[in-house]
């Protein structure tokens, strides 16, 4: 499966199951880590822990393997790492005091990415 299919399933798995606010941010020219950085909120831990576990079934489904859940004891975070796509899922407090979008805004040259 393409890196473009694996986001744009995710983004409508999130969609599908009641994430709020999904954003996407293209990491191509910014990151070696991964192409795409998926954020989103979840209204309660138990909303962002299943949404993990949804986003992991789902993929696995479709035949994306080796995908894993980090931050499986938090609260208020999560992450799923879908090879080339990270997904970070928050509470709105938490994805607030984090700011990523704010963080991964501005254009780095690739050259200069740090891994």
């Amino acid at each position: 499966m393409r890196i473009i299919d694996i986001k744009n399933n995710i983004e409508r798995i999130l969609d599908d199951n009641k994430a709020q606010h999904i954003t996407c941010i293209d990491l191509k020219n910014k990151s070696y880590i991964a192409d795409y950085m998926v954020i989103a909120s979840g209204t309660s831990s138990r909303h962002l822990q299943a949404l993990s576990e949804i986003i992991l079934s789902q993929l696995k489904r479709l035949g994306v393997d080796n995908c894993r859940i980090e931050g499986k004891d938090s609260n208020d975070w999560k992450l799923v790492d879908a090879q080339d796509v990270i997904v970070h899922l928050f509470h709105p407090e938490k994805r607030e005091f984090y700011d990523l979008e704010k963080m991964w805004a501005e254009e780095i040259p690739k050259e200069k990415a740090m891994i």
